[in-house]
């Protein structure tokens, strides 16, 4: 750990704080600028290649209304973006987690009062 600072320190150590958010800054400008590929507009084929599912399954699930779709006319697009976050959202939790997420409910929901 490093040594605390002195009071005529800190004008200096701001300054290094500063230059540290501007690299930090322009690395997330960088990546930003780098990854235009996740709002690409794709076909059904080339979504069903993304999701790794066949075509005839991707168009069973738009009729379900189970994944996120853009429609025009006849054509469907999709997002890579938006199939990315559909993906996310499926995602199931470890047994550690449930876990957690009961002692939690548990230590925070047993404090609350009932009023009936």
């Amino acid at each position: 750990m490093k040594d605390t600072l002195t009071f005529d320190q800190l004008p200096e150590a701001v300054t290094k704080m500063q230059e540290k958010l501007d690299i930090i800054e322009q690395l997330l400008l960088q990546r930003q600028v780098q990854s235009p590929e996740q709002d690409e507009i794709m076909p059904v084929a080339k979504a069903a290649i993304f999701l790794d599912l066949a075509v005839p399954t991707v168009y069973s699930k738009v009729c379900r209304k189970e994944i996120p779709v853009n429609k025009r006319g006849k054509r469907l697009y999709f997002y890579r973006s938006e199939l990315t976050e559909w993906i996310k959202s499926g995602r199931k939790k470890t047994a550690d987690e449930i876990q957690e997420d009961a002692l939690k409910h548990l230590t925070t929901g047993s404090k609350k009062s009932k009023a009936f």
